[in-house]
């Protein structure tokens, strides 16, 4: 099983985040993604840069506005405030009115809360973190069984519009949506402990891919707006939404049953190819988690995933510096491995 990886995607370095009345360090940091890297490396997996596919497939799920107002946001901010920290202070109701031409405007048009710094190399990072998951998916509409793409920033947040928890580019969807133009029914399987809202947003009217979000219910966690279990699709995509909701302190053993309903939901649906949108965030001592995961547990979704024998992409998304992140990557992957050569 090979990894995909671009060294740009480091590049990209907030320091903090306003979160809950408060500045805290920020969580997404480029070493999450160094500490995956060299587990890699320990490991003999082989790491593959991803190819430059533009920004066609990223437009092809997002609005162009949007990804084009990233590029240059940044330079556009400093020249416009200066040092101020570019944080969004003004937000349209509920997604209403249209986007402005000031920077300030846009930045809160775009973003929909505190957690995504406008740093000086965010574009470049979201931009080859997506690059990786659309290699991904290519090798495996190419024919190889599962590929992993080390996608940092994460992305399943992202919604079509609008940035949110730490995420610009949503890189499962974009590969997700490149994968159905060769698979009839793809699968979106996200095993984070926040809800995969924008991967919801993004396919919520879609019939051919089915999206399973497993999160920790939203009326009392983040993203809190969307994952609920009543939430099913709407028109064509009415169904091709699954929300398994968990309690805060949620055990092993019930997020392990959430994870078998959703595998049997993949079944059901009929799906030819699978997305994982794959959090480390649930381990009991990440820094973000209310759920009780251990690497085991990890072990026991990488085989089951496996054994589903469908061509997949792994897109990683949430875990964060706890003890265990390194670990648990590795338990997740070299279990992948091990199992696909059986």
């Amino acid at each position: 099983m090979r990894a995909i990886f671009d060294e740009r995607q480091l590049l990209h370095r907030p320091e903090r985040y306003f979160r809950r009345g408060a500045y805290i360090p920020h969580p997404e940091q480029a070493e999450r993604a160094i500490l995956i890297r060299d587990m890699l490396l320990r490991n003999d997996f082989p790491i593959d840069a991803p190819r430059d596919f533009g920004e066609a497939p990223i437009k092809s799920v997002h609005d162009p506005a949007y990804v084009d107002f990233w590029k240059h946001a940044y330079h556009r901010w400093r020249d416009t405030a200066g040092d101020a920290e570019p944080i969004p202070t003004c937000h349209p109701g509920r997604r209403t009115g249209r986007a402005s031409r000031s920077i300030f405007g846009q930045l809160g048009f775009y973003v929909t809360d505190t957690s995504v710094p406008l740093t000086e190399h965010l574009f470049a990072a979201a931009y080859w973190s997506a690059q990786s998951a659309i290699e991904a998916a290519e090798r495996v509409m190419n024919g190889e069984r599962m590929v992993y793409a080390l996608s940092r920033p994460p992305g399943h947040h992202a919604l079509q519009d609008s940035a949110n928890g730490f995420c610009v580019f949503n890189n499962a969807a974009i590969a997700a949506h490149r994968m159905a133009g060769t698979f009839s029914k793809v699968a979106l399987l996200d095993i984070d402990t926040h809800t995969g809202n924008g991967s919801l947003d993004i396919f919520y009217e879609r019939g051919d891919v089915f999206v399973c979000s497993i999160h920790v219910d939203p009326a009392v966690y983040p993203t809190f707006y969307l994952g609920y279990e009543d939430e099913r699709g709407d028109g064509a995509g009415f169904g091709a939404t699954l929300n398994l909701t968990l309690p805060e302190g949620a055990s092993e053993s019930r997020i392990l049953e959430r994870f078998d309903e959703g595998l049997d939901a993949i079944r059901s649906f009929g799906a030819e190819a699978l997305i994982v949108s794959l959090g480390f965030d649930m381990a009991a001592d990440d820094p973000l988690s209310v759920v009780q995961l251990s690497g085991s547990g990890f072990e026991t979704m990488a085989r089951a995933i496996v054994r589903l024998g469908l061509p997949t992409a792994l897109i990683q998304e949430g875990g964060y510096l706890g003890p265990s992140l390194a670990r648990n990557a590795e338990i997740y992957l070299t279990a992948s491995r091990d199992e696909l050569a059986r």
